[in-house]
């Protein structure tokens, strides 16, 4: 088998050129990340977090579970019934990582385990670790909860990665005996049923990309089509966290399980990127604004209630009980790739830009070996425990163990994300040290603080007669564009700055982003946070950390001024950059009391502040947590 469309070597997501997409990505191998902050992590996941994550397929026994339907392992199945899709989100990670810069370390690994996969396989193509051993007369009858289509998902843009990424098929051809089955058995004229975890449409598509087979577009779309018809049946849990409340079209609110939301909506902007689907469209620009404008936290984390792992109601986004699941940032960020290559609007790439660098880059150590699965924005200082739903320290594992692999191949393909073609130019989305082999001849070169540093250098090695347009991110007030020297106005279009080459071939473009702390006030009707501010700096968010504090001072006590002066404060060799929150003082009044009686006409003076003001170090989101347990808080009282 061998791979047939234009989405040979791409990375990802790869609209075919007859797509009705704005823009294209470039090859899998076309971005290099030559260092930095993004290049970095890159590496982290590759000594450590993947590795990490192959350790734990064997010491959580979900390669056991494989072994069992071979008769290698004689255990009882253990975890969940999705634990298959941690292996093919792993194997995924390698597969990118391979076109990348070559996996060879990993290569036993990998044909190990898809040996094992290939063997596992029924005759008619059905592969799950539960049902074929331990009740196989349910298999493909239970979609509410099963997750055998969900896994089926994984496993081929696992499969989809090799064949991509190196011209590897063999995993691809697994999942594809697979498909074949669901084909035969829900497609058109089959039996009407979805499953319960939306993400075999968005691996439908991608198949369909892969292979040319305009079977699987078709069966994407009518699994995208038969949501919202009661398919699933009702249990505890209600329709809308498995998606199958009403159908997709009509849909005007983000509810339910937001992994599920999110993984649904990045599968059908696949469906309307390949078909032309204006309803679907208008469908995802109305979740799109119920998502990014009512129910998103500032880290860009998504799901407010730790019951059903669901976003809430409009402008519920309580900080400390926040459960901004890792892998919901994770799909976000996969939905606005996708409504960016739709469409060309930069606010989708302001949205992969805040989610990146916050809620996703927090749910990993410094050493990529450790994780969180929920990500709140606060944590009081007597907060104990580890585990899923209450993070003090990152774990090394979980039982639902969905979030590590995922990090790991969205990591393994981050280059993939940084710029993309279209017929008129280059366009840069994600600023990092970076080289861009172009598509007509010729390199870019990237240079760059990010995000640190604003200034972003571009330079290349032959005149480029194109349009090249640089993002003007949404947390930029001002820029300074030159190019070869001369400046260039700063005018955008669509959130880009264009810089045109037809009249006068570039060399050198240099964009200046003002980087000065701001200090953020959030909407009024988010009631949890009101009469409190937080503090940020370029696309990164900060917090304070107990470890910061003097003695004697709880984070839970910590007031600051309404408009505070914010300025740089060095750099901490494990948490970055600081910043140094000017008049904080500690909260004096009822300390022990929980509820105190005042007069009604008095002002608030038993909460007034009672120490003197002192400097509070703010340290990047992302990295607390790093160097001790205790309190952290993004949104500060101001009274």
């Amino acid at each position: 088998m061998t791979s047939t469309s234009t989405a040979a070597r791409r990375g990802p997501a790869a609209p075919t050129d007859g797509a009705r997409s704005a823009l294209h990505p470039l090859g899998h191998a076309a971005v290099t990340l030559d260092g930095g902050f993004l290049a970095d992590w890159q590496l982290r996941n590759r000594e450590g977090t993947i590795p990490h994550a192959i350790e734990q397929l064997e010491a959580s026994h979900a390669l056991d579970n494989l072994r069992r339907i071979t008769g290698e392992h004689e255990g009882e199945f253990v975890g969940f019934w999705f634990a298959d899709s941690d292996v093919y989100k792993t194997l995924e990670a390698i597969g990118w990582e391979a076109g990348r810069c070559g996996a060879e370390q990993f290569l036993p690994f990998v044909d190990a385990t898809v040996d094992l996969l290939a063997r596992a396989q029924d005759d008619d193509g059905y592969l799950n670790s539960y049902f074929q051993v331990d009740q196989p007369e349910r298999e493909l009858t239970e979609l509410r909860w099963s997750h055998e289509l969900y896994c089926l998902g994984h496993l081929l843009q696992a499969g989809v990665a090799w064949s991509r990424a190196v011209g590897r098929t063999d995993l691809l051809a697994i999942g594809l005996r697979f498909a074949e089955l669901i084909e035969r058995r829900f497609g058109e004229g089959g039996s009407d049923m979805v499953d319960g975890h939306p993400e075999i449409e968005t691996a439908l598509v991608e198949v369909f990309r892969e292979t040319g087979d305009e079977r699987w577009l078709r069966l994407a779309r009518r699994f995208v089509d038969l949501r919202g018809r009661g398919l699933l049946g009702v249990d505890a849990l209600g329709p809308q966290y498995y998606q199958d409340h009403e159908p997709v079209r009509a849909v005007r609110e983000a509810t339910g399980h937001a992994v599920r939301q999110l993984y649904l909506a990045a599968g059908v902007a696949d469906v309307v990127a390949e078909t032309g689907d204006a309803e679907l469209a208008e469908a995802l620009d109305r979740l799109w604004s119920s998502v990014h404008e009512r129910k998103q936290y500032v880290s860009g984390g998504l799901g407010s209630r730790h019951r059903d792992e669901a976003f809430g109601d409009a402008y519920e986004l309580p900080p400390d009980r926040a459960y901004a699941e890792t892998c919901a940032a994770i799909a976000n960020l996969h939905w606005n790739w996708r409504m960016l290559l739709l469409t060309g609007g930069s606010r989708y790439a302001d949205e992969m830009e805040r989610g990146l660098y916050n809620a996703i880059a927090v749910s990993t150590s410094t050493d990529g070996c450790a994780f969180t699965y929920a990500n709140p924005l606060h944590l009081r200082s007597d907060a104990s425990g580890g585990g899923e739903n209450a993070p003090t320290t990152r774990q090394p594992w979980f039982r639902c163990a969905c979030c590590p692999p995922n990090l790991a191949r969205l990591v393994a393909s981050l280059h993939d994300y940084v710029a993309t073609t279209s017929a008129d130019g280059l366009q840069l989305h994600l600023y990092a040290d970076a080289t861009i082999a172009l598509p007509g001849g010729g390199t870019a070169t990237v240079r760059t603080g990010y995000p640190w540093d604003g200034r972003v250098e571009v330079a290349f090695d032959e005149p480029f007669e194109g349009e090249l347009l640089l993002r003007r991110p949404g947390w930029a007030r001002g820029a300074i564009l030159t190019a070869d020297g001369r400046s260039v106005p700063t005018e955008a279009r669509d959130g880009y700055l264009v810089v045109d080459g037809s009249a006068h071939p570039l060399s050198r473009v240099v964009l200046d982003l003002p980087m000065e702390p701001e200090v953020l006030r959030p909407h009024p009707r988010i009631d949890a946070v009101r009469g409190c501010v937080a503090v940020a700096r370029g696309p990164v968010l900060y917090a304070i950390e107990q470890a910061d504090l003097p003695e004697g001072v709880l984070s839970d006590d910590v007031v600051v001024p309404e408009a505070p002066e914010v300025r740089p404060a060095g750099v901490d060799p494990v948490t970055g950059p600081r910043l140094l929150i000017a008049g904080a003082r500690v909260r004096g009044g009822h300390r022990h009391e929980l509820y105190r009686a005042m007069p009604s006409a008095r002002t608030d003076a038993g909460h007034a502040p009672s120490s003197s003001a002192f400097g509070l170090i703010a340290v990047p989101y992302h990295r607390w947590g790093n160097r001790a347990p205790g309190g952290m808080r993004v949104w500060l009282p101001t009274r």
